[in-house]
């Protein structure tokens, strides 16, 4: 593989890394508050948050663009008002990514906060433990398994994240063109050679983690 690819690799990492972060941290933030919590309209905000998961890639991209273009009303504040432009950018590639995969850390968070013995949690407050230290001390080690399957998932996802990363991103080498879309590239390009070595890399990624994934949580993902 030639230099190229590897850059592409590098960069593929680097964008779901970020992406996978970024979700873990609103993943699990928004799926405890949501497995705690009961409120009118709360199955209709699960069904939102779950949306990008059956979603065409490209119609999520299509909404990313029409958000953050210079002419969408929070890409346009941007532009005007930092000079942030994040169409056609490695910035623009890793929140694309990130909504994509948002719904995986977030059902798996969800279900494994919902797991959780609430009576241990009760009992620990009964004990004179702060919430923080509740959710630290007992929620969280309890459900740690769940979220990084879910996390592991998401990584996997992003890193084979293609539509809505290239309607938001594009295809710059070395700057967006990840290795999903070298993919896509080697096969307009005519190079089967180079693109069936780009698809076996991917696979063996993501086989590798599923199999983790099962290890973790073996008959269940958490999504439901």
């Amino acid at each position: 593989m030639n230099g190229s690819v590897w850059s592409a690799f590098a960069l593929s990492l680097k964008v779901a890394g970020c992406a996978t972060a970024i979700t873990l941290v609103l993943g699990v933030a928004v799926g405890y508050w949501l497995a705690r919590r009961r409120f009118p309209g709360r199955d209709l905000l699960d069904t939102l948050l779950t949306l990008p998961m059956v979603l065409p890639p490209t119609v999520l991209g299509y909404y990313l663009l029409v958000l953050l273009g210079r002419r969408g009303w929070l890409g346009g504040w941007l532009q005007e008002s930092f000079g942030i432009n994040l169409i056609f950018t490695g910035q623009g590639a890793v929140i694309a990514t990130s909504v994509v995969t948002f719904p995986l850390v977030f059902k798996s968070a969800r279900a494994a906060f919902e797991g959780v013995d609430g009576r241990l949690e009760q009992a620990a407050r009964t004990l004179g433990l702060s919430e923080t230290a509740v959710f630290l001390r007992v929620t969280l080690p309890l459900a740690w398994r769940g979220i990084l399957a879910g996390m592991l998932l998401a990584f996997a996802r992003a890193l084979g994240e293609f539509g809505a990363t290239l309607m938001v991103a594009g295809s710059i080498p070395g700057e967006t063109e990840t290795l999903s879309v070298a993919v896509y590239e080697a096969v307009q390009a005519g190079r089967d050679d180079l693109a069936g070595n780009l698809v076996l890399l991917l696979s063996l990624i993501c086989v590798v983690v599923l199999l983790a994934v099962g290890r973790l949580a073996p008959g269940r993902i958490g999504l439901r």
